[in-house]
């Protein structure tokens, strides 16, 4: 892996198209409640950080594709390495929310 892969940064518009042509995927919103109804990408399912042990609610299926993203991409980097941690094993950490271009609901 070269450096410039390694700084490369996700780019969240791609990671949602992805997302959206994966069937069964599961879209992850790791920032706080309040983060959240700020705005969010719709048909996300908001599951903090601090709470990422409750993701069974969401997501059953240690097999299904998750999607994850918060504000800035740190705090979803460190959700998708807690997620496969955890045993899930078709993990996507998209980015932060603030490079996100469509569409947002409150």
């Amino acid at each position: 892996m070269s450096f410039f892969s390694f700084s490369k940064r996700p780019d969240i518009n791609q990671g949602v198209t992805e997302y959206q042509n994966t069937p069964g995927a599961i879209l992850l919103d790791v920032r706080t409640p309040q983060e959240y109804r700020e705005g969010h990408i719709p048909t996300s399912h908001n599951v903090p950080l601090q709470d990422l042990d409750s993701v069974a609610f969401v997501a059953e299926d240690f097999d299904a594709p998750l999607f994850v993203y918060c504000h800035s991409g740190a705090r979803s980097r460190q959700a998708a390495h807690l997620l496969q941690q955890m045993g899930y094993t078709h993990v996507t950490n998209i980015g932060g929310i603030t490079a996100y271009t469509g569409k947002v609901e409150k």
